[in-house]
């Protein structure tokens, strides 16, 4: 489920139950029911096993994430190649480069395409563990109103003129959406995939209102294009201290996630097969969706609210390397990385002198390749 603004699509209630689209057979045999986590985790099956493909294309994603890198900081009207890239990263004050030229690597261009690299590294990740979660192919990180709350607070301080708070703010209004939805979802009895969508369209639905509210009575000018560049996605302001919101909270709580594989290959099976194996099911849901909304929101407060890259990469990841989380929660992470680096290059020169929301960039690519996805798995089926 995402946010209903514009370019962010939304998705209905889905059954309770029901295994993941393309999920194999499975394999091996669980503890009886009861047993403790411990005994369920070894015992969880895996959805078709990681295979040597999956393997090299773990060892492509990452090193095209690290030319695309490499390559992305000699992009642009300064004249900077590969050679100059590499001595301002390595050497820095080397006298072959000019202290402007050195700043733009270091200083301009280095903190965005780190900050990118997070920011779709964790949007990907987020999104393939949501989906398994709610057992919804549709999810995506901004299932619990994360964007709409997000957006609500960075718009309330844009406007306040106060935009040095505008991460904390965003982080604020993200967390309480993620406090309201599941509040909500656990008024209406036992939290439940479907309750989960139903009460986070809710709250985004009511943060979005609230957001547009703010921007229509009182944005002007200049602010108004603020507000709705942020709202948009974009990572034209992102530096040092961007990168030092990002990537801590990714080691912090999206490297965790990593290892949460053979968890989420059980509740692919459905809450009863999940508990059968002796996962215990409230909790684990619980602890999963707090950590992913945790980080959603931190990568949002710095990023804005860029869409489709936590629905169509773990998909994309899905069709080449199969339904085993253990797989795919990496390489969707890599592939997060690597396609959010790329697309923000586009929107920071492919209209120069311009500079056009990394949203727009990803919104134009991901809905197309969507479309074939479902077409394709259609095709499939």
């Amino acid at each position: 489920m995402t946010d209903t603004r514009v370019g962010q699509p939304a998705t209905g209630p889905v059954p309770e139950t029901g295994p993941v689209p393309g999920v194999g057979p499975v394999s091996g045999t669980g503890p009886v029911p009861g047993a403790g986590p411990a005994a369920a985790h070894a015992a969880v099956p895996e959805l078709r096993p990681a295979r040597p493909r999956a393997r090299l294309l773990a060892v492509v994603l990452a090193a095209a994430l690290a030319a695309a890198m490499l390559w992305a900081l000699t992009v642009g009207p300064a004249g900077l190649g590969p050679r100059e890239a590499w001595l301002a990263l390595v050497s820095p004050g080397n006298s072959a480069l000019s202290p402007i030229q050195e700043a733009i690597i270091r200083e301009l261009r280095l903190p965005r395409l780190l900050t990118a690299a997070a920011v779709g590294a964790g949007l990907a990740l987020c999104g393939a563990v949501i989906q398994a979660l709610t057992r919804n192919p549709l999810a995506d990180p901004y299932l619990l109103g994360l964007s709409s709350g997000a957006s609500l607070g960075a718009v309330s301080v844009l406007l306040l003129g106060a935009a040095v708070a505008l991460p904390a703010a965003a982080f604020a209004g993200a967390m309480l959406a993620m406090v309201l939805t599941l509040t909500l979802a656990g008024a209406l009895g036992t939290i439940t995939p479907t309750r989960t969508i139903l009460a986070g369209l809710a709250v985004s639905s009511l943060a979005a209102a609230g957001a547009s509210f703010v921007v229509f009575w009182t944005a002007q000018g200049d602010s108004y294009r603020e507000v709705l560049g942020w709202l948009m996605g974009s990572l034209a302001g992102a530096g040092w201290s961007s990168v030092g919101i990002a990537l801590p909270v990714l080691a912090v709580v999206g490297v965790p996630l990593l290892f949460c594989g053979r968890i989420l290959d059980a509740f692919a099976f459905g809450d009863t097969a999940a508990s059968a194996l002796g996962v215990p099911v409230p909790t684990v849901r619980w602890t999963l969706l707090g950590a992913t909304a945790l980080l959603t929101g931190a990568l949002v407060s710095v990023s804005g609210s860029i869409g489709f890259v936590g629905l169509v990469l773990p998909h994309a990841v899905r069709l080449i390397a199969g339904s085993g989380h253990r797989a795919l929660l990496p390489l969707s992470a890599l592939a997060g990385a690597l396609f959010l680096v790329l697309a923000d290059t586009a929107a920071r020169t492919v209209f120069e002198p311009r500079e056009i929301p990394v949203g727009i960039v990803t919104a134009l690519i991901g809905a197309p390749v969507f479309i074939v996805l479902l077409l394709r798995r259609r095709s499939i089926s």
